[in-house]
């Protein structure tokens, strides 16, 4: 699904160059469920912007799901991240004057689904994260596991082929960590590839292959410990 070729990303500083990505080669197949280590300034959330075409690179190849990124339109490009690529945040990213069923309705309307389907189909994604009682609450009457939640219902509306995760757990207790987590392996389970950003190992574990990246550069990819 994912295979990226020689990728380099430079950031200019004034006039000079700054290279933040350096040759990175990386296949994902579809139904993985890969974590990204890194610490911070590793480069590990600037290769997930490209992976989910939210950045291009300097240089190099970008295949995703059997098309070349690189060279799409932004028109192009902007459908598969609607369609094709589903998004979580580690701070939700929710718009706080609307509803948690709202919030997840939101992708649909930018996909072009009616609107006499979208609640249904809002409403159901809620459900499956635990959340069918909090459709009318607003981001500020959910705790921070809920409103994680809120945003994979979201992430997953529109039945996506991958997940990007960034961070997911960074701003939860680790109760609510844990119950994300679990979020992700059902999700992968049913089928979902899932590329999740994080500099924790305890988390990274949940992963069944696990990407080391330090100053730009991958240093170590492995199966994860079962």
């Amino acid at each position: 699904m994912i295979k990226l070729e020689h990728i380099n990303k430079d950031y200019q500083l004034e006039s000079t160059p700054v290279p933040v990505l350096k040759d990175i080669s990386l296949h994902v197949e579809k139904g993985e469920y890969v974590a990204i280590m890194g610490p911070s300034g590793s480069g590990k959330s600037t290769l997930m912007n490209i992976i989910g075409c939210l950045d291009v690179p300097t240089s190099g190849n970008y295949i995703f799901d059997g098309v070349d990124v690189v060279n799409m339109s932004e028109n192009q490009i902007a459908k598969i991240r609607c369609h094709k690529i589903g998004f979580v945040f580690q701070n939700f990213q929710l718009l706080p004057g609307e509803s948690a069923l709202q919030n997840v309705m939101l992708p649909l309307s930018f996909s072009g689904v009616p609107r006499n389907q979208r609640k249904e189909i809002a409403l159901s994604a809620l459900e499956k994260v635990g959340l069918g009682d909090r459709v009318d609450h607003l981001p500020n009457q959910l705790s921070g596991g809920q409103k994680q939640r809120v945003a994979i219902a979201r992430a997953m509306v529109n039945q996506p082929q991958l997940i990007l995760a960034d961070e997911p757990t960074g701003a939860l207790d680790q109760k609510s960590g844990a119950a994300v987590m679990e979020l992700f392996s059902q999700l992968n389970e049913e089928g979902v590839t899932i590329v999740m950003i994080t500099h924790d190992a305890h988390i990274a574990e949940h992963a069944k292959r696990v990407i080391h990246i330090i100053d730009g550069e991958i240093e170590e990819d492995k199966e994860a410990m079962v």
